[in-house]
């Protein structure tokens, strides 16, 4: 940690990792221990909090030395301006900046200053050599800032910080792949007010987004109307109607590698959308609706004269191996991943199983994130000249 307001954020991106099962060893700068207590951190992290290069705690007074060959990985955050210069440059005149030089393991800095700061021709020419000497840069985001000033500098938010960190670890068996995802409902408009949907959560296709995106693919992720957090490094476009989401996914699926249709999509919308909100009648008569059939988006790409890779979603509440397969056979895809609807909407886990050509493979009821993972390795194992980087 080197010295800046951001140094709050760090208080909870420890409880993050730590909660995530890993070892957070803090050290801090003395400025930054203006800002926060070692105290606090030790706290978090259930570890001593060393601040001096002469802390005779570590054998033969080597922190520097000692702590680097523990580690994993370095993370300096929030990293200020200063301290990327230093690095920048190879100083070593602080425990910090000394366990750096004499690192073993990958650095990743995440920077924090005011908008000018960032924008420094200095500190941006200090970033370019970083990233030149194979140092993670994570951020900065835009936004308001301390000093009262909005603009690029702000460091990213602690669960953006997270997941780059678990991404950073993941192994890379999409690396150079293109993915294009839809995930959560649509919803087809009766009115102004009303309309049709389902209970999708958007859970599932979002975890594979994230899955996609540690496993070091360029994911696009087209999404109906839920209320989720976008993954970190993904590209998100957000849309409501079936319509919607087949125009954005035609646009964009010849220049995919996979795409997989995670999406509920509704298979039928009104012909006629009322112009204001349909009244009850004092004879208190339903209303009729004239329905009209949404395009296929799944069985569009796959028609496609030079398709990506394709892999279905089918919700069913019954007969899953008879429709699951019925369904792959009828769209015309590699791959269609089955489940119940009922056991897994709104849920934070799932069952599924896998139907192609050569049968069927079910997979064990699983969390939905450690489950996209392994649909991840499962997708990536079926594509074409696939490298594995570890």
């Amino acid at each position: 940690m080197t010295g800046g307001i951001a140094c709050y954020k760090i208080a909870e991106l420890t409880r993050l990792l730590t909660k995530a099962g890993a070892t957070v060893q803090i050290v801090m700068t003395e400025s930054a221990t203006q800002f926060i207590t070692p105290v606090t951190m030790q706290a978090l992290s259930g570890r001593p909090v060393y601040t001096s290069q002469w802390d005779a705690r570590v054998p033969n007074n080597m922190a520097h030395i000692d702590l680097s060959r523990e580690a994993d990985a370095i993370v300096i955050a929030p990293a200020s301006t200063d301290f990327l210069a230093k690095l920048a440059h190879g100083f070593a005149d602080d425990l910090l900046s000394t366990l750096c030089v004499a690192r073993d393991c990958p650095l990743l800095v995440v920077p924090a200053m005011n908008r000018q700061m960032w924008q420094n021709p200095a500190t941006q020419r200090n970033v370019a050599q970083l990233r030149a000497d194979g140092i993670e840069t994570l951020g900065p985001d835009s936004g308001p800032q301390a000093c009262g000033e909005i603009g690029d500098g702000r460091m990213l938010e602690p669960e953006a910080v997270y997941e780059a960190i678990v991404s950073f670890f993941a192994p890379k068996v999409l690396a150079g792949r293109k993915l294009l995802i839809t995930a959560g409902p649509t919803f087809e408009p009766l009115d102004p007010v009303r309309g049709i949907t389902n209970r999708s959560s958007g859970k599932m296709g979002f975890a594979l987004a994230r899955a996609a995106q540690q496993a070091g693919a360029e994911v696009h992720l087209v999404a109906g109307p839920v209320a989720l957090q976008t993954p970190w490094g993904v590209y998100r476009e957000d849309v409501q109607t079936a319509q919607q989401m087949y125009e954005a996914v035609m646009r964009a699926a010849t220049d995919a590698d996979v795409f997989i249709g995670v999406a509920a999509v509704a298979d039928w919308r009104v012909d006629h959308v009322a112009e204001h909100k349909i009244k009850k009648t004092a004879e208190h008569r339903m209303p009729t609706f004239t329905f009209v059939e949404n395009p296929d988006i799944l069985a569009s790409v796959a028609a496609l004269p030079n398709p990506p890779y394709c892999v279905g979603f089918a919700a069913e509440s019954g007969d899953l191996d008879v429709h699951g397969e019925e369904k792959r056979a009828r769209k015309k895809v590699p791959l269609l991943i089955g489940n119940l609807g009922p056991l897994t909407f709104g849920q934070d886990d799932n069952e599924v199983v896998l139907f192609e050509a050569a049968g069927r493979t079910p997979l064990p009821r699983a969390a939905k994130q450690a489950l996209a993972q392994t649909l991840v390795a499962e997708i990536a194992r079926r594509l074409p000249d696939q490298s594995i980087i570890s």
